[in-house]
């Protein structure tokens, strides 16, 4: 069994659309960081407390977190995935995801404490886009799904922990 930091519809999918074989338990756990990371540090670092929470409770051999988050660059704010794997033999394992630019209009939102959930919700006159399609989904055109994108992060973790002689 695998223990998975979050109970988010889009991320139980992806976690589900790696391990096909394993059962995964979806709980509901702390970040330990901003509701709406603001950086690539706190947005790993969400990872890295998910993953270890959700193994701690779950009481299993490997844990995995995924955490989206926004950071500022000289481009304006872009969005940003990142996700850890965290087994009782090793250190966290850690990938990140596609990034793109977010709207203008969102940087001021996002700056006065508004979570990027809540405004693209508005933005796209949806609801629960986060649980979804995600922003990323609605920034692309549907091209792109935030399943597509954490399911991507997982085989990256996968990949690296199952290279990672050490953690055998």
């Amino acid at each position: 069994m695998i223990a998975l930091g979050t109970t988010n519809p889009a991320k139980v999918r992806a976690v589900q659309a790696v391990f096909t074989t394993t059962e995964i338990k979806a709980l509901s756990v702390s970040s330990e960081v901003s509701a709406q990371p603001f950086s690539d540090e706190e947005t790993v670092e969400g990872a890295i407390n998910r993953a270890r929470n959700a193994k701690v409770e779950a009481n299993v051999a490997i844990g995995i977190g995924l955490e989206g988050g926004v950071v500022e660059t000289d481009r304006g704010l872009l969005l940003c995935n990142w996700g850890a794997l965290l087994a009782s033999d090793c250190e966290p394992v850690i990938a990140g995801g596609l990034r793109i630019p977010l709207p203008e209009d969102f940087v001021a939102p996002l700056k006065s404490g508004r979570e990027l959930g809540e405004i693209i919700d508005e933005y796209a006159k949806k609801e629960n886009v986060r649980q979804n399609e995600g922003a990323i989904g609605i920034l692309t055109g549907g091209y792109i799904s935030r399943e597509q994108v954490f399911t991507d992060i997982v085989k990256a973790l996968v990949g690296q922990y199952k290279q990672l002689k050490s953690c055998r």
